[in-house]
C-alpha cells in the first residue's frame, strides 16, 4: 500500500506542501493526506494532482494575524493583489498575470462576484466568517467554465466544530485609525446534525487615499454574519444549508466618493449514494453584489445590483481503486438591476462536464477533463485539461499539466453606456465595446518538487497564450483627458516562474515564495497593465512556551497603470511582525505592527497604502 506523508496545511505560511515516501512503503507515519476540493471538484489527495494549489485554513487565518481577505491573499504564491487604498477599497487579484476577472471565486462552491465587474469583492468578504480557503492556479474552464482562465479561489465558510459540546470562541481587537473588530462564533453537533452560527463587525475611520483630492479620512465599516447547518442520515445522504452576509460602507475619493454594498450567498446542497460506488449531489445557490453610491453631498449617485443563481449537479462514480470518474452539469442565470442603462439586463451559461482522476503503475497519476459550455451572449466553446505527477523515490516529485480555457465578456465590456466625468480638472471617458470577443486561452506548465526531513519544496514554470484578451486599462488621449473602453489585444503572451521552499533551523521556522513574470502584449510588446514582474514573499516563526513570535516580508518591483505604460507605479518592500502570547488554553493576546518600515507604497497610481500601523487582540476559545 502506498504510503503518503502530507506536511500541515500552509505549512510555515506560504501553502500546503506535499511529501510521500515510495510507493510500496508500509504506513507507519500516522498523518492523515491533505486533500482539497476545488482542483477536481470532488475531494483529492493533493500529492496526486499536477495542479498547483494552495491552502489556508482557520489556524493559519489566526497565526498569521490577517484582519481582512485580501491580506491573507497577498500571502499566497502566484497572486498579485492591487487595491485603492486599504480597508474596504477596491481590490483586484491577477493570477499568474492573467487578468483580474479572470478569476473564479467559489463561496461553499457557488459561484460569485459582480456580474458587471466580472470580479469578486474581495474586500468586503469578511474573513472572521472563513473556515478555509482553497486556490487553485491555472486554467479551470474545463471544470467550471467562463471565469476560470487564471484560476480558481474557493472559500469555504465557517463550520467549525462537530462535537457534542459546542464550540465557541471570543474575538476583539483595536488599533490605528481607529479601528476595532469584534466577532463571535459557536458551532457543535446534536446527533446526526450539526450547527455554526457566526456575527463579526470591523470598522476603520481609514485615512486619506490621495495626496490630490478630497483631504479627508476615508472609513469603512462592516458587518457579517455567518450560519451553517446540516444533517446526516441513516443512508449516508446529506444535507446542507449555508448563509453568510456582509453589509456597510466604505468610503473614497472621487464622485461618488461613498458605496454601501451588500454580499450575500445562500447555499443548499444534498447528497446520496445512488450505488455503492456511485455519490450523487444536487446544489442550488444565490449570490448577491448590491452596491448603492452617494454623491459627497449625501446625494444618491447611482445603483448596481447583480445576481447570480446558480444549479449544479455533480456525479462520482469510482470505478475500481485507481480510478474515480466525476461527471456533472451547471447552470446559472446572471441578472443586472441598475439606474445604469445596460441594453441587456440578463444572460444564462450551461455547461456539461467529465473528469476522470487515474493511478496508473503506482506512481504515476493522471488527470483529465472536458466541458461543453453555451454562454447566451458568447456562444459555444469546448475546454479541456490534462495534467501528470509522477512520484519518485527520495520525496521527489514531476508533473505537467495543459489545459485551454475562455471568458465571456461582463456586462460592463459589452453594455456599459457612454460616460464622462470631470475630477479636478481630469476627465473620465467609459463607455462598454459590443464587437468585444471572448478571450481564449492556452496554459502549458511542469515542475519539479520534493519533500526532505531538510525542506520542502516545488518549482513550476508556465507558459499561456491568451488571445482577444480584453484590456480595460485607462488610454490618455491629452493630459487631461483618460479614456476607459475595453478592448481586445491580438494576443496576450504570459511567461511565467513560481518557486516555494519551507525548512526548520534551530526551532525557527522559514517559508519563501516567489515568482518571475513576463505578461506581454505581443502586438506591441508592451507590459500588462498593474502587473509587477518580480515577487518575493518570506514568512519567520517561532514558538517560545507560550509566546509566538513571527515576521513577513513582502517585495514587489514596479508596475505600470495604464496600456501605453507610461505610468510608472514603484515597487516595494514591506516588513510586518507579529506576536500572541497564550495565557492559558483558552485566552491569546495577539499584537501585530504592520508596515515596519513605514512605507507609504501604491499599487495602483495616485491611491496610497497604510503607512506603518499596528493592532491588538484577545482571542477566547472553549
Amino acid at each position: 500500500m502506498r504510503q503518503i506523508k502530507i506536511a500541515s496545511s500552509m505549512l510555515f505560511g506560504i501553502g500546503a506542501i506535499v511529501t510521500h515516501s515510495p510507493a510500496g512503503a508500509n504506513d507507519q507515519t500516522g498523518f492523515l493526506p491533505e486533500t482539497v476540493v476545488t482542483a477536481t471538484r470532488s475531494e483529492t489527495v493533493t500529492a496526486e494532482l499536477a495542479t498547483a494549489t494552495t491552502v489556508f485554513t482557520r489556524e493559519d487565518i489566526e497565526r498569521l494575524q490577517v484582519r481582512t481577505l485580501p491580506d491573507l491573499l497577498k500571502t499566497a504564491p502566484g497572486l498579485d493583489i492591487t487595491q485603492n487604498g486599504d480597508y474596504g477599497q477596491y481590490t483586484s487579484a491577477f493570477m499568474r498575470g492573467t487578468n483580474s476577472d479572470h478569476v473564479l471565486v467559489l463561496i461553499d462552491g457557488i459561484k460569485a462576484g459582480s456580474v458587471t465587474l466580472g470580479s469578486a469583492s474581495f474586500q468586503f468578504l469578511p474573513l472572521d466568517q472563513i473556515e478555509r480557503v482553497e486556490i487553485s492556479r491555472g486554467p479551470d474552464s474545463s471544470l467550471y467554465g467562463s471565469e476560470a482562465l487564471g484560476g480558481v479561489i474557493q472559500i469555504f465558510t465557517r463550520k467549525g466544530s462537530r462535537s457534542e459540546q459546542p464550540s465557541i470562541s471570543l474575538d476583539a481587537g483595536a488599533g490605528s485609525y481607529d479601528t476595532f473588530n469584534g466577532a463571535g462564533n459557536v458551532s457543535g453537533k446534536v446527533g446526526n446534525s450539526w450547527y455554526a452560527l457566526g456575527a463579526s463587525h470591523f470598522n476603520s475611520q481609514g485615512f486619506n487615499l490621495r495626496n490630490s483630492g478630497e483631504n479627508d479620512r476615508d472609513g469603512y465599516y462592516n458587518t457579517g454574519i455567518n450560519a451553517r447547518a446540516g444533517h446526516r442520515f441513516d443512508n449516508n445522504g446529506e444535507i446542507e444549508a449555508s448563509f453568510m452576509r456582509a453589509q456597510g460602507k466604505t468610503e473614497y475619493d472621487g464622485i461618488p466618493n461613498r458605496t454601501e454594498f451588500v454580499n450575500q450567498m445562500v447555499g443548499l446542497s444534498g447528497s446520496l449514494d445512488v450505488l455503492d460506488n456511485w455519490r450523487s449531489s444536487l446544489r442550488f445557490g444565490q449570490t448577491l453584489d448590491e452596491n448603492d453610491n452617494f454623491n459627497p453631498d449625501g446625494s444618491f449617485y447611482g445603483r448596481i445590483n447583480t445576481t447570480r443563481w446558480n444549479a449544479s449537479w455533480l456525479n462520482e462514480v469510482r470505478l475500481n481503486d485507481d480510478h474515480r470518474l466525476t461527471l456533472g452539469s451547471d447552470y446559472r442565470v446572471d441578472e443586472v438591476q441598475s439606474n445604469v442603462n445596460y441594453s441587456e439586463t440578463s444572460r444564462y451559461d450551461v455547461g456539461v462536464f467529465g473528469n476522470i482522476h487515474s493511478r496508473l503503475l503506482e506512481r504515476h497519476f493522471i488527470d483529465a477533463s472536458i466541458r461543453w459550455d453555451e454562454n447566451q451572449a458568447s456562444g459555444d466553446y469546448v475546454t479541456g485539461s490534462i495534467g501528470w505527477r509522477f512520484n519518485w523515490d527520495y520525496g521527489l516529485s514531476t508533473f505537467a499539466r495543459f489545459g485551454n480555457a475562455f471568458k465571456a465578456p461582463t456586462f460592463n465590456s459589452l453594455y456599459w453606456p457612454h460616460q464622462q466625468s470631470t475630477f479636478f480638472g481630469t476627465t473620465y471617458i467609459t463607455e462598454g465595446n459590443r464587437s468585444l470577443r471572448a478571450e481564449e486561452s492556452t496554459t502549458v506548465e511542469a515542475g519539479i518538487g520534493g519533500q526532505h526531513a531538510w525542506a520542502q519544496w516545488q518549482v513550476r514554470a508556465y507558459h499561456t497564450d491568451i488571445d482577444n484578451l480584453i484590456d480595460w486599462s485607462g488610454l490618455v488621449v491629452n493630459p487631461t483627458t483618460y479614456l476607459y473602453q475595453p478592448v481586445n489585444l491580438d494576443k496576450a503572451q504570459i511567461d511565467g516562474m513560481e518557486a516555494e521552499v519551507s525548512t526548520e533551523t534551530w526551532g525557527w521556522r522559514h517559508a519563501l515564495s516567489g515568482s518571475i513574470l513576463s505578461p506581454r502584449d505581443r502586438k506591441t510588446d508592451l507590459r500588462l497593465a498593474r502587473r509587477a514582474e518580480q515577487s518575493l514573499s518570506y514568512d519567520l516563526s517561532r514558538g517560545f512556551g507560550a509566546v509566538d513570535v513571527g515576521a513577513h516580508v513582502l517585495a514587489q518591483g514596479n508596475r505600470f497603470d495604464d496600456r501605453a505604460n507610461t505610468i510608472v507605479v514603484d515597487g516595494f518592500v514591506t516588513l510586518d511582525l507579529r506576536t500572541a502570547y497564550h495565557i492559558d488554553k483558552h485566552w491569546t493576546l495577539s499584537a501585530k505592527l504592520n508596515n515596519v518600515l513605514d512605507k507609504r507604497y501604491q499599487t495602483v497610481n495616485t491611491y496610497y497604502t497604510a503607512d506603518r500601523n499596528f493592532f491588538f487582540s484577545i482571542h477566547y476559545q472553549n
